[in-house]
């Protein structure tokens, strides 16, 4: 038998009390969806910076326990932060 995770099991709750509406025009929100994940993972330029060994050794090490590799994080933390979903210590 399978197990549900808590988030499985959060999800099935929310659905039993109604909480998900189905939207009217799917397969036109579906392709909006697409065309913003595609944009968001385009990558079309190479930048070369420098950075302290000390930082790309805990980067390495932090995507290693992610399961990413440590560029993949790297663009991610940028993103977030150009798109204001992170902010400056």
């Amino acid at each position: 038998m399978y197990k549900l995770t808590k988030e499985e099991i959060g999800f099935v709750n929310s659905v039993e009390r109604g909480e998900w509406k189905s939207i009217s025009n799917f397969e036109k929100e579906k392709k909006k969806a697409m065309l913003a994940a595609r944009a968001t993972l385009k990558k079309n330029k190479r930048v070369n910076i420098r950075i302290s060994q000390n930082d790309l050794e805990y980067l390495q090490r932090h995507a290693f326990e992610e399961g990413i590799p440590y560029q993949t994080l790297m663009t991610s933390v940028l993103h977030k932060f150009a798109h204001g979903r992170l902010k400056a210590a």
